[in-house]
């Protein structure tokens, strides 16, 4: 069952987003999705986005996931038409996001604060690198620099070397929080009839999502080493491989577990109560005795005989899936979005709705991503006048 448009919960709330790259677009993708009318105000060169690589068609991947549902009109702020323009859109619209560098905002007088003094219900999002203050506010900043300065580099990959996170996760991350921002203020807006200003940085959300090694290193000494494809904290929770040479990866979250662990897939019951194994403290301290016994049992079975043991003990597991798995995953939920070059299988919203009595809505049908000023000349025309 598919979700009409008019029924999506922001339908009725014009975005104005002058945006590139991946943060802020991630953002108005998804108030697109929910029923908001964006309109994605581009450079005359287009969002830098749109030429990351050619793969889907000729469009960039990148761009085709986050910017679905939106109308694209290419403006040159640094003409006094196209700014007049644009100000005359944020006078009619609901919330006004921007991700330029630095400074650049307010130089091209879209300062939030001044738009929000003469236009009291607007909602403003800022989204930068290092937010509005501090040694590092005027730097530029993009995924791989943050997931290096935040640390996150430095507790990822194997022991020998740190590693990125393979999906762009400090833009993701401030998306997700620069979308929860704005819906909260719209939220509020409905009781107190007054918009106000969000401002979320890439650092910010990072650091956010860096809390538990920082803890760790904070009140404990020293923060959680790198650890390849296994937990830093947890064991056994990683990797592992089987006789046959294929590997699961699976979980022991308490001591319950590690019994029946030990008892139902090990068949060595005696190792619940080992004084080295007895606690997930003692089994992280002693993790490569834990893994030599752990081998010493699953070199005897094959995928398939490990995996029905783990199902049996209900044990949490999974395969150590590539991409190519992913593709044809029975779980994987896909939905076709139409862009410039023809359609695209994309993967659904991971939201799903369901009305009063329970029943499925479906995630709805997404809207096209737009060409390049596709929609200018109609937009031109709508703003033209105050």
């Amino acid at each position: 069952m598919t979700q009409s448009p008019e029924f999506r919960g922001l339908a009725g709330i014009l975005v104005v987003a002058v945006e590139q790259a991946v943060a802020a677009p991630f953002c108005t993708s998804r108030l697109a999705d929910a029923g908001a009318r964006v309109i994605k105000v581009e450079r005359p060169d287009g969002d830098f986005a749109r030429a990351y690589d050619h793969v889907v068609h000729g469009e960039s991947a990148y761009f085709v996931w986050i910017n679905r549902g939106k109308e694209s009109i290419a403006l040159d702020l640094k003409t006094p038409e196209d700014a007049a323009l644009l100000q005359r859109m944020i006078a009619r619209a609901d919330v006004f996001v921007q991700n330029l560098a630095p400074g650049a905002a307010e130089r091209s007088g879209f300062a939030s604060a001044a738009l929000r003094a003469r236009h009291p219900r607007l909602i403003t999002c800022d989204i930068s690198g290092y937010g509005e203050g501090g040694l590092y506010r005027d730097m530029k900043a993009y995924d791989l620099l943050i997931q290096a300065e935040t640390g996150l580099a430095s507790i990822t990959g194997v022991p020998e070397r740190p590693g990125r996170v393979g999906v762009s996760v400090a833009d993701i991350a401030c998306g997700m929080y620069a979308h929860a921002g704005i819906l909260q203020a719209l939220y509020e807006r409905e009781r107190s009839g007054r918009g106000k200003g969000v401002a979320v940085s890439l650092f910010d959300s990072l650091a956010d999502w860096m809390t538990v090694p920082l803890l760790h290193f904070d009140y404990g000494g020293s923060a959680p080493p790198r650890a390849g494809l296994n937990h830093p904290t947890i064991a056994p929770y990683g990797a592992y491989a089987m006789g046959d040479g294929k590997e699961i990866v699976f979980s022991i979250q308490n001591q319950r577990e590690w019994r029946t662990f030990c008892a139902e897939v090990l068949h060595r019951p005696e190792l619940a109560d080992d004084p080295r194994f007895c606690s997930n403290p003692a089994r992280v301290a002693n993790r490569p005795g834990l893994d030599r016994e752990l081998d010493r049992v699953f070199r005897t079975l094959t995928r398939d005989q490990a995996r029905r043991r783990l199902d049996a003990a209900r044990i949490a597991y999974g395969a150590l899936n590539g991409v190519d798995d992913l593709s044809v995953h029975p779980q994987l939920r896909r939905i076709e979005v139409d862009t410039p070059s023809g359609p695209v299988a994309s993967i659904a919203p991971p939201l799903r709705w369901c009305d009063a009595g329970g029943e499925g809505e479906g995630e709805g049908n997404l809207r096209p991503v737009p060409a390049l000023d596709q929609q200018g000349a109609a937009l031109r025309d709508e703003f033209a006048r105050p």
